[in-house]
C-alpha cells in the first residue's frame, strides 16, 4: 500500500522494530490472561472469575478504572475533535470532577451495602424482575455496539499506518481479547489494565513531546491555535443545539460519566472487587487525576497536531479518509525516523481497546449469567465450576458478536460523537430507572417500566432522526494553502473550498421536528434521565404509588441527607419521607409516642413487619439463585 506525505510526497512506514514492539504488547496482554488461569486454577469459581474473590488492591483497580472508558475512541477521538472545532470539548475534565466525587458519595456505598454481584439486582429488589431483565437487556445492547466501536477505531490506525486490512485487524484484536478475558477472568483484566494504562500515558507524551520540539515548543503549537480560532472555552450559549457549551459539557458530560461510573455493571464491578467500602472510594477517587491527564493529553495531541497541520488538511489532500485516522497520521509524520515509536503510539491506541473491551466482555458475563440466565433458564442446580465454564464461553460468544456488529457501527461516521450519542440514547433511560428506584420512594414497577420505554423511544427518534438526516456541525476553518499539489495522491488537484464538510441549513428541510434532531449528543443522557422520572413518577401514582413506609431503606438513597449532612434534622427528617435509614427506627418511634396515637405506632409496626417478611423471602430466593 503506498502512502503520501504533504511534504516529501511518500510517508514513512513501520520498521521491524515497530512491529516488534506493537508483537510484544499483544503477547503480553495474552501472557498475564494465561498466567492467571494457570495460577487460579485451583479456585474456578465465578466469585475468583467475575470478582476477584473481592480481595484485590486498590492500585490496579484504580488503574482499571482510569482506563475502562478511556479507548482508543478518546485516542483517536478527543485529538480530531479539537482539530475539527475547538478546545471546548476540554470542559469535559470539570465533568469527570464533578461526576466521580457524587458517585464515590452516592452510588458506590449504595450498592457496596447492598452486597449484589450485579447492579441490576437492585432493580428486581426494588420494582420487580421483569424490569431488571428489560434493564440489562438495554445495558447488553449498548455494551455491544461499543464493543464494536473499540474493535473498528484502532483497526482504522493500523490501516492507516501499517496498512493492514481494517477487517482483519477487527478478527484479530476481537480474538486475543476474547481469550485473555476468558482466561484470566477479574484478576487479569485488573493487571492488564495497569499495565496498559501505564503504555497509554507514555505514547500520549511521546507525541506532545516531539510535536512540540517540532514546531518550536507547546506555547508556539497554542498560539497558533488560538490565531486560527482553535482555543475557545467560554461557550455559555444556553441553546441546546450549540453543540458543544459550557452548560452542555458540564450538565451533559456530569450525567453521562455519572452513568459510566456509578451505574454502569464493569466499573462497579471493579468496585466491588476491593475488601472494603473505604477502599472502593479511595479506588474511584485515585482514578480521577489519570483521567484527568489521559484527556488533558488527548486534547494536547489535538493542538500539536493541527499546529503541524494547519495549512494542509490531510484529508482535502487524500492522504487519509476518515477523521479518526488524523492521529495515525500525525504519528508517522514526526515519529516515522525513530525506530519503535511508531509502534509504541500505535500500541497505547490499541492498549485503550483492549482495556474497554476486556471490560466490557466480564460485565456481560456476570449479567448474562446472573440477570438474565439464572432468572430464566438455569432453573436446575449447576455447580460452581460450570457456572465458571458458562462465564468464559459467554465471554467468547460476545467477543465474536462484537466482531461481526463492528461492520454496522463503521457506517456511523464521526466515532467519537456516534460514541457519546449511542450512549446517551441507551444510558439515559438506565440513569433514570436508576435514580427512580434510589431517589422517588414512591415509583413502582409500572412507573418504571412506563418509563424506560417512554425515554428509550423518545432518544432512539430523536438520535435516529439525526443520523439519518445527516445533521452535522460545520468544521473550523481548514487551510490548503501549503499542500504540494504536484506530490499529491491519485492526481488529485487543488480543491475549490478549504471545508470539506457542507451541512444543510435547517430552512432545507421541511421536517418540523429538525430542531429537536439538532439537540446537541451531550444533553442525551441527562435528558433521558429527566424522561424517565417524568413520566414514571405519573404512571406510579396512576397505577397505585408504593408507601414510602413499606420498603427496606436499603433500596432508597437518602440523597439529600447524603449530600447536606449539615442540615437541620427537621429538614433532613422531613426528606425521609418516612423511611428510617441507618437504625433510626426505634429513636422515630420514641419521638412519636407522645404525639401520636397507639392506634399510628401500630401502622408503622405492621409496615416494618410486612417489609421484613418480603424482604426475607426475596433473599431466601436470591440464596438458592446464588447456589446454582
Amino acid at each position: 500500500m503506498k502512502r503520501y506525505s504533504t511534504e516529501t510526497g511518500v510517508i514513512k512506514t513501520f520498521s521491524t522494530a515497530d512491529y516488534v514492539l506493537f508483537v510484544i504488547l499483544l503477547l503480553l496482554s495474552t501472557s498475564i490472561g494465561i498466567y492467571f488461569a494457570i495460577m487460579d486454577r485451583k479456585r474456578q469459581t465465578v466469585k475468583e472469575f467475575l470478582f476477584a474473590s473481592h480481595q484485590m488492591n486498590v492500585i490496579p483497580v484504580a488503574f482499571s478504572l482510569t482506563v475502562t472508558f478511556m479507548s482508543a475512541i478518546t485516542l483517536l477521538g478527543n485529538p480530531a475533535e479539537i482539530y475539527l472545532y475547538d478546545t471546548m470539548f476540554w470542559w469535559l475534565c470539570v465533568a469527570f470532577a464533578i461526576a466521580l466525587i457524587f458517585v464515590s458519595v452516592v452510588f458506590i456505598p449504595f450498592f457496596y451495602r447492598l452486597e449484589i454481584q450485579s447492579t441490576f439486582e437492585y432493580l428486581q429488589m426494588r420494582f420487580s424482575k421483569s424490569v431488571r431483565i428489560c434493564g440489562c437487556c438495554v445495558l447488553i445492547t449498548q455494551t455491544m455496539l461499543y464493543m464494536s466501536f473499540l474493535l473498528y477505531a484502532p483497526s482504522l490506525a493500523l490501516n492507516a499506518v501499517m496498512g493492514v486490512n481494517v477487517w482483519g485487524s477487527v478478527v484479530g484484536i476481537g480474538t486475543v481479547v476474547s481469550i485473555y478475558t476468558s482466561l484470566g477472568g477479574m484478576k487479569a483484566v485488573l493487571w492488564i489494565d495497569t499495565f496498559q494504562a501505564l503504555v497509554i500515558l507514555a505514547g500520549q507524551l511521546a507525541l506532545i513531546i516531539k510535536g512540540s520540539m517540532i514546531l518550536g515548543g507547546f506555547d508556539k503549537a497554542w498560539e497558533i491555535c488560538r490565531e486560527r480560532g482553535r482555543i475557545n472555552f467560554d461557550e455559555f450559549s444556553p441553546d441546546p443545539k450549540t453543540r458543544h457549551s459550557v452548560w452542555s459539557m458540564l450538565v451533559g458530560g456530569a450525567c453521562f460519566w455519572m452513568f459510566l461510573y456509578g451505574i454502569n455493571q464493569a466499573q462497579v464491578q471493579r468496585c466491588l472487587s476491593v475488601p472494603s467500602l473505604t477502599k472502593a472510594k479511595i479506588a474511584v477517587l485515585l482514578s480521577l487525576p489519570g483521567l484527568l491527564c489521559i484527556v488533558s493529553f488527548a486534547c494536547m495531541d489535538g493542538i500539536v497536531m493541527f499546529a503541524f497541520y494547519r495549512d494542509c488538511h490531510p484529508i482535502t489532500y487524500g492522504l487519509i479518509e476518515k477523521n479518526d485516522q488524523l492521529i495515525p497520521l500525525f504519528v508517522m509524520d514526526i515519529l516515522g525516523d525513530y525506530p519503535g515509536m511508531p509502534g509504541l503510539v500505535v500500541s497505547c491506541v490499541i492498549s485503550g481497546s483492549l482495556t474497554s473491551l476486556s471490560s466490557g466482555l466480564n460485565a456481560l458475563a456476570t449479567i448474562t449469567l446472573k440477570d438474565i440466565l439464572q432468572q430464566t433458564c438455569l432453573t436446575r442446580e449447576i455447580t460452581e465450576l460450570q457456572s465458571t465454564i458458562i462465564s468464559k464461553c459467554i465471554v467468547v460468544f460476545y467477543g465474536i458478536l462484537a466482531i461481526a456488529l463492528a461492520g454496522v457501527v463503521s457506517q456511523l461516521g464521526n466515532v467519537l460523537q456516534a460514541v457519546y450519542m449511542v450512549f446517551g440514547m441507551l444510558n439515559g433511560p438506565l440513569l433514570g430507572v436508576f435514580t427512580l428506584g434510589m431517589w422517588f420512594p414512591w415509583a413502582n414497577k409500572d412507573g418504571a417500566l412506563g418509563g424506560l420505554f417512554f425515554s428509550l423511544g423518545f432518544l432512539c427518534w430523536v438520535g435516529l432522526g439525526s443520523l439519518t438526516n445527516k445533521l452535522t456541525t460545520p468544521y473550523s476553518f481548514l487551510s490548503t494553502e501549503n499542500c504540494t499539489w504536484e506530490n499529491a495522491p491519485n492526481g488529485k488537484t487543488r480543491p475549490t473550498t478549504v471545508n470539506p464538510l457542507i451541512t444543510t441549513t435547517p430552512s432545507e428541510y421541511s421536517d418540523p421536528f429538525i430542531d429537536m434532531y439538532r439537540m446537541s449528543y451531550m444533553y442525551y443522557t441527562g435528558l433521558g434521565m429527566i424522561l424517565v422520572w417524568g413520566m414514571g413518577v405519573p404512571i406510579s401514582f396512576c397505577t397505585g404509588f408504593t408507601k414510602p413506609k413499606s420498603l427496606d431503606p436499603r433500596l432508597i438513597c437518602p440523597l439529600v441527607e447524603v449530600l447536606c449532612p449539615c442540615l437541620p434534622e427537621r429538614i433532613k427528617e422531613f426528606f425521609r419521607f418516612g423511611i428510617i435509614h441507618d437504625g433510626k427506627y426505634e429513636e422515630y418511634k420514641t419521638d412519636n409516642e407522645t404525639d401520636k396515637g397507639e392506634t399510628e405506632i401500630d401502622e408503622i409496626d405492621q409496615d416494618i413487619e410486612e417489609k421484613d417478611e418480603r424482604y426475607e423471602n426475596y433473599e431466601m430466593e436470591l440464596e438458592a439463585e446464588t447456589e446454582l
